[in-house]
């Protein structure tokens, strides 16, 4: 630690003093990072198995993206889209070509994408459904999480995240995930669109029954419906493919993306849509200043690269059913359940085992960082980039802490 450094107690007690209190983090003050470690003021080593919620699939400070970011900051950095800028169309190109989308609209944080997303459904609904003014409805999920806006509060199940934040926007219905009977009572004249997670992650690595997202595409072309998917989190290689979705061999009409389209260097989203969809935006109807700046161009375009050319999809996949195998191999009797996903799983709690919380304090001692979810639930996200001896010594403590608290 540098002789220049705050301790983490300075730091902790600083922050509480002069910033709001919005967040419940673990108390460890990290000031660096490299691949899938990340360090405290102090100097000890961690193994990071949140991945800033799937951000840095990448690892950290992966140098090529910091590289990208770094020349390109040299140069130019913002021009509004009032101009165009030669980063741009380049990355729009690519993000269509490796998605099969036809069209990608850019923005700055996943809530602004599925902002994007809402009002391209809406947009639709009116113009090439016929519904009439004002009238549009969106269905969701319940447990679902796609952002903090008062919009999207409004439709969350948490209680937590809408108490005291009301009134909310008109317009959505929210059905059971998982559940076509619920959702097919739902759909009426003015339904335009279905908004949903094919795995929540926020809700602790859930993930609705095999073959729901084939029906839901059925019950979408039936009733023309516009079918989203937010794949902010769980997109990008997470689940061991480029997209959750492709699991079941669907495409939706639009899908949201963030967090790892940055590789964790530079806040970047994108909503991607065919072009029937997409086609509802004309001049002046959405924007933002940020929104396809050069400097976050140039880090999505490496952080995609790294993506494909590392072969983190393919590592997520095989290094998942792996972690997921040996995960469901500990014998623990605080576990209930245990969900997941390529590089991704959410081990449930029982209620008696005292919340998720106090296991992930004891590991965070033992140098590894999870973050509880749902108060029972322990969330496994390690970036993409993980060994698999890293892998393993991280699965022996967590055994080991599982087995072992009382």
């Amino acid at each position: 630690m540098s002789t220049t450094a705050q301790s983490s107690t300075a730091l902790i007690e600083q922050e509480e003093k002069f910033g709001a209190h919005n967040y419940h983090p673990l108390d460890v003050v990290l000031c660096r990072g490299e691949g899938a470690y990340v360090w405290d003021v102090e100097g000890k080593r961690y193994l990071d198995f949140l991945a800033a919620y799937s951000a840095v699939n990448q690892g950290h400070n992966h140098p090529r993206i910091v590289e990208a970011l770094t020349e390109q900051a040299k140069v130019l950095s913002l021009t509004s889209r009032a101009f165009r800028n030669d980063k741009f169309p380049p990355l729009l190109e690519k993000l269509n070509k490796l998605t099969g989308f036809d069209k990608a609209l850019l923005m700055n944080s996943g809530a602004e994408a599925v902002e994007t997303a809402i009002k391209a459904m809406r947009k639709w609904g009116y113009e090439h459904k016929g519904i009439a003014a004002d009238k549009a409805e969106i269905i969701v999920m319940d447990g679902n999480f796609h952002g903090r806006t008062t919009t999207i509060i409004g439709f969350s199940t948490d209680d937590t995240t809408t108490a005291g934040f009301g009134p909310f926007a008109p317009g959505f219905h929210v059905a059971e995930y998982g559940n076509m009977d619920a959702l097919k009572a739902l759909i009426n004249e003015n339904t335009c669109g279905i908004l949903f997670e094919p795995v929540q992650g926020e809700g602790g690595v859930v993930m609705p029954p095999k073959g729901f997202l084939k029906e839901l595409r059925a019950v979408c072309d039936e009733h023309r419906i516009i079918m989203v998917c937010d794949e902010i989190q769980s997109g990008l290689g997470r689940t061991g493919r480029m997209f959750a979705f492709e699991h079941e061999g669907v495409r939706p009409d639009g899908v949201t993306i963030g967090k790892a389209l940055s590789g964790g260097i530079y806040p970047v989203s994108a909503f991607l849509a065919n072009e029937d969809l997409m086609k509802v935006f004309t001049p002046g109807t959405h924007g933002s200043t940020y929104g396809g700046n050069p400097l976050a161009c140039a880090v999505a375009s490496a952080a995609l690269d790294v993506l494909v050319e590392e072969n983190l999809i393919e590592q997520s996949a095989t290094l998942g059913d792996y972690m997921l195998e040996r995960v469901r191999a500990i014998d623990s009797p605080h576990i209930k359940e245990v969900r997941g996903i390529g590089l991704w799983a959410g081990i449930e709690l029982h209620p008696s085992a005292g919340g998720a919380r106090r296991f992930c304090e004891r590991l965070q001692q033992e140098g590894l960082l999870c973050k509880e979810t749902h108060t029972h639930t322990i969330r496994l996200a390690p970036p993409l980039v993980i060994t698999k001896e890293q892998l393993d010594g991280s699965l022996d403590l967590l055994a080991r802490v599982l087995t072992d608290a009382e």
